[in-house]
This record gives structure tokens, sequence and C-alpha cells, in this order.
């Protein structure tokens, strides 16, 4: 069941002070103005300036007049979004927001306070994940779509608004007299997922109109199994001697001794848990068959996985990454 823009904040109690991912769209002016109200002088805002369209500079200057208003600091941070090999722009867009965080929790001795990040994905942006997961053939990772709350690094990520409909939000800033900025790139129907939002998602309302409340449980579902394969990955982890995720490499001939969906799944849960990718079906099992075969010392392994390669280095399994694009930060 959705919820009111109120009764969700109502129940949203993060650690402060609080940094708040403002786009300018309806979903994070809101989140930003509630978040204010509840935590007066704990907020700060943070937009991140992609540069992929011409309105990027528009979206900036509303960011800060609105912040003006609401006397919140505001953090503006450029990045480069460049897609690789293999990956869609969408992606490389929300890696490059990720690691544009770090950055500032990393470099920027007044974000080094703050202990929470708040995002403003909605109801409905949770029910076109799920379809786009579905689109791509996804695991259950995938299926279990947008986590309302999750650690990065040090910090605790939340998404406070996830039962809330984006039609309710826009609602809510209605009511309080509060503008905001429409991206037109959200009617371009050349990106999948405004497919998904324009066509597919109004006409599933049609026919099944607690389509969002349905597809919230079955994302719960798939979390739920995907713990336990997470927990069965760092028991083969342990059993290597390894602790936790945070080893840079893997036993080969360990690999070698798992059945082949075991193996997998210790490999997706390495990779993304170390290095924060989720390679292709196809890159994983053309992995796994190098592993089969890699019964030499002298046997190479060099294999495209996600932003970078797959490698032998010794008896382990290694990763590399492509060199990453830099971010260039602003305060005000």
């Amino acid at each position: 069941m959705t919820l009111s823009v109120d009764a969700a904040m109502a129940r949203f109690s993060p650690p402060l002070p609080l940094a708040v991912a403002l786009s300018g769209g309806a979903d994070s002016t809101a989140l930003l103005l509630a978040c204010v109200r509840r935590w007066p002088g704990q907020v700060i805002a943070v937009h991140i300036n992609h540069g992929l369209q011409a309105a990027a500079s528009d979206f900036e200057q509303h960011c800060r007049d609105f912040c003006h208003s609401l006397q919140v600091p505001l953090h503006v941070v450029e990045v480069q979004a460049n897609a690789s090999q293999g990956e869609s722009p969408e992606d490389a867009a929300r890696k490059a927001r990720y690691k544009a965080f770090d950055d500032l929790a990393r470099e920027n001795s007044a974000f080094s306070a703050i202990q929470s990040i708040a995002f403003a994905h909605n109801a409905d942006d949770q029910v076109e994940t799920v379809l786009l997961a579905l689109s791509r053939g996804s695991g259950l990772g995938g299926l279990s779509a947008m986590p309302a709350q999750w650690m990065r690094g040090s910090m605790t990520c939340w998404r406070p608004l996830l039962d809330v409909s984006a039609s309710d939000i826009r609602a809510w800033l209605q009511a309080q007299g509060q503008a905001w900025v429409e991206d037109p790139s959200n009617a371009d129907m050349r990106f999948t997922r405004n497919r998904i939002r324009h066509s597919i998602v109004p006409a599933m309302r049609q026919a099944f109109p607690h389509v969002a409340d349905a597809f919230a449980r079955s994302a719960r579902h798939a979390a739920q199994a995907q713990s336990l394969l997470d927990a069965l990955a760092q028991q083969d982890l342990a059993a290597w001697g390894q602790v936790g995720s945070l080893t840079d490499g893997l036993p080969i001939q360990g690999l070698r001794q798992l059945n082949n969906e075991r193996q997998a799944n210790v490999l997706r849960y390495w990779l993304k848990a170390r290095f924060g990718i989720a390679g292709s079906a196809a890159q994983l099992d053309q992995l796994q068959h190098q592993l089969a075969a890699c019964s030499t010392r002298g046997h190479r392994i060099h294999i495209r996985l996600g932003a970078g390669f797959a490698l032998r280095t010794g008896p382990l399994l290694t990763w590399q990454s492509d060199p990453k694009p830099t971010a260039h930060a602003q305060s005000s």
C-alpha cells in the first residue's frame, strides 16, 4: 500500500546530519523541503551536474535558488558519466553519481560529518526498476529492485519516498505552493525506462490497479532470497580464509572445486560487494568457461567484465577497472 509524503516522512528517522540528493525535479524537491522542515539546520543538499543536456545549467541554477530560499548549504558536483563498453548511459550516470558522493565524503571536510544520504526514488520508480530488470533477464539481485536502506562506506543511504507514488508527491508540492523543474529527457522515448514509464506502466495500472503494491512485495521476496545466496557466498569465502568480500582476489583452485551454480554465485557476490559491478550473463559464462579450463599455471585469463577486466594473477582471479572519470565539486 502506497503512503502519503507526510506518512513516509513520519517513519523516516536517519542519523543526522543528513545530505539530500537534489536534482531539482519534483521528487527530490519534495524530499529536501520535507527534511529541512523536520530537521532545520541539520540538512545539506548535493546536486550532481552530469552536463548531459542543454538544460543542465538551468537545473543547477534552480537548485541554487531553491537552497538559497531554504537557507540550506548546497554542494554542486560536476561529473563526466562516460559509459564503458556494454554499459548503458543510465548505469554510467548512476555510478558517477555515487562516486561523486564517495569523493565528497572523502575529500570535503564540510561533508565528512554527514552520516546519512537520502535519495528521492518513489513507488513508480520501483515498478519501472522491476520491469527493467525483467526485460534484461536479471536474477534475484535485479528483481530485488531498489532497497529502502543500505550502507555505502561509513554512511547510511535511504530512500524514504519509496512507498509514495509520483502523483502524490506532485500533489503534496502543489499544496505547499512549491515549484519544481521537469526534466525534458523524461519524455524522450529513446530511453528504455521512459518507454516503460509512458507505455507499459499505464497499461498495467489499468489492468492491475494495485500493481505497485504487488511489485513491491515481489521485490521484497527476491531480496530475501538474494540475502540467502549472499550468506552462502560468504560461507564459501570464509572457507578460503577470506574475510567478507574485502579480498582483491579469489583462489582459482577454490573456485574450480565449486559446482557451476555455486561458483557463479560467489563470483557475482564478490564482484558486486568488492567492486560494485555486475557483469552480463554472457561475460560470467565466458569467465566460468575459462576457470574450468584453467588447469595449468600458464593458462591466461583476461576477459571483459563490466567496466573492466577479470584477470589471472598467479593463483588468484582478480579484477581491474577501466580508468575512472574525474569529478569537480563546488559549494555554495
